[in-house]
């Protein structure tokens, strides 16, 4: 698999194993021993995978587990739950971070009814494993800022020149814009200069929380697709902590404002701003993983850029628009 690394795209549901053994959840240890004996398993095995009635996924029972356990005991009772799964529509390269970051030896690809369909194992990776492995950081700081190093790897200047402008095309339309807007605020910015000293500082907590709670959000949608309830569930987790932080920071800069401005009014300003950009920051950060998710496009190429300029461009109205009404 070296070399060409256009095999990561390949969808995992084409590489899978389908020799796995399936145990029903309700019989014992004894029985569970006996049909094994019965069926045809394939030479490496790793875990059993525990399923119900309806042939559902429901618990992972390790080899070591199995044979240690009381013959009386149910497998129900000694199977590991939850357990982690890939889904059948993620790609080979959604498999290597999955083994990055859970270090299991293998894993169950499920379909959209968490029926098991097949499996996946280190050994299917044995010659890029270590290689993968030492690019994990590297990889992840280069996909935030917009491209991936395996679209670069051993490219000619000219196609890394390619894969990298229209991202920082992306920043450069972003900045432009703050700047007309805050050309906009022109008159605002004369009454105080305070709001020039503390711009930096607000668009760069916006920013940090954005990334962070899109980093989070891309994390979850590798292993589900999103739907209504997910979203709204984790808009309500993201909001309450990002309430909990503006209240915080907009409280430490805006007494940070105060003593060393003396003046209350502009103080309140700059912190009350940095309460609203934060929130607005985690819904950028969780909303446009999943837009992209939900289009099919590569949310982790391209969520980095786009959530940083709405970030910056919804930081700035927020920041000078409040100044205004107040000042």
């Amino acid at each position: 698999m070296s070399g060409n690394l256009s095999h990561l795209n390949t969808p995992v549901i084409n590489i899978i194993r389908r020799d796995m053994t399936k145990l029903p959840s309700n019989i014992t240890i004894q029985q569970s021993l006996e049909y094994i004996r019965q069926k045809e398993i394939g030479e490496k095995i790793v875990y059993f995978y525990v399923v119900d009635d309806d042939d559902r996924l429901v618990g992972v029972l390790p080899t070591r587990r199995l044979l240690t356990a009381p013959l009386d005991q149910k497998v129900s009772e000694i199977m590991i739950a939850p357990v982690v799964t890939i889904p059948h529509y993620a790609t080979v390269l959604d498999a290597y971070e999955f083994f990055l970051l859970y270090k299991f030896l293998a894993f169950p690809v499920v379909d959209e009814k968490k029926a098991l369909i097949g499996v996946i194992d280190i050994a299917m990776f044995a010659d890029d494993t270590f290689d993968i492995a030492d690019r994990e950081n590297m990889d992840r700081q280069f996909e935030i800022i917009g491209f991936s190093i395996t679209q670069i790897k051993e490219a000619s200047p000219f196609k890394a020149f390619r894969f990298r402008l229209p991202w920082l095309l992306a920043t450069i339309a972003s900045g432009t814009v703050c700047a007309l807007l805050a050309g906009i605020y022109e008159m605002t910015l004369a009454k105080t200069l305070m709001l020039a000293f503390f711009l930096t500082l607000v668009l760069g907590l916006g920013e940090s929380v954005s990334i962070q709670s899109m980093t989070l959000s891309i994390h979850s949608l590798r292993s589900k697709k999103p739907d209504w309830v997910w979203y709204l569930k984790s808009f309500y987790r993201e909001v309450g902590a990002a309430v909990l932080l503006g209240i915080a920071c907009g409280f430490i800069v805006g007494v940070i404002a105060w003593l060393w401005r003396g003046k209350g009014i502009e103080a309140f300003a700059i912190g009350t701003s940095i309460m609203l950009t934060l929130c607005l920051a985690v819904f950028f950060g969780l909303s446009i993983p999943s837009l992209l998710h939900k289009l099919k496009l590569d949310m982790r190429i391209a969520a980095g850029p786009l959530t940083l300029a709405l970030t910056d461009i919804s930081t700035v109205l927020i920041y000078f628009s409040l100044a205004k009404a107040l000042l």
